[in-house]
């Protein structure tokens, strides 16, 4: 087993580069589309720092499902990347850096979005049963769904 993990997903969405960005360097706009904000229907949640983009943070508490962690926007470059220190306090402490990686060709932005952090000791015990890809994988794969959806819908 390494000393890092990484989970990494993909999508293709017909629409500008700018308005995916802005989905995801808004923290208000993540309701819409994250794979988590089903978990807990009374999830607590805190926005401060920047209203978007460098220097915005969402903070949640909610059931086991949900946990409880901050997320910090520490870096974006629009429209192509936004970069962000994850940091979950329960059901276990732990950090991590999510990258969402934007671009555009024809119409149709291509996204990114990675995981990275190290494999603690507890991850590296959970690996033996299911892998850091198996276990968020999917909820990628939900989310860029979902931001797909909400970025070519023309209501939105």
């Amino acid at each position: 087993m390494t000393d890092t993990y990484t989970v990494e997903r993909s999508t293709a969405i017909k629409a500008s580069a700018e308005s995916v960005y802005a989905r995801i360097a808004d923290f208000h706009k993540w309701p819409a589309w994250s794979p988590w904000e089903d978990l807990d229907p009374d999830l607590e949640q805190t926005y401060s720092g920047s209203d978007a983009g460098t220097g915005a943070i969402y903070e949640w508490s909610g059931n086991r499902k949900a946990g409880q962690g901050r997320m910090e926007i520490t870096d974006a470059t629009q429209p192509s990347s936004v970069e962000i220190a994850l940091d979950f306090l329960k059901p276990f402490k732990s950090s991590s850096v999510t990258t969402f990686q934007l671009a555009e060709s024809g119409g149709t932005t291509t996204v990114v979005w990675s995981l990275t952090g190290p494999s603690t000791l507890m991850l590296k015990v959970m690996g033996i049963f299911k892998s850091m890809d198996k276990m968020i994988g999917p909820d990628f794969e939900k989310g860029l769904a979902s931001l797909k959806a909400a970025s070519e819908s023309p209501t939105s």
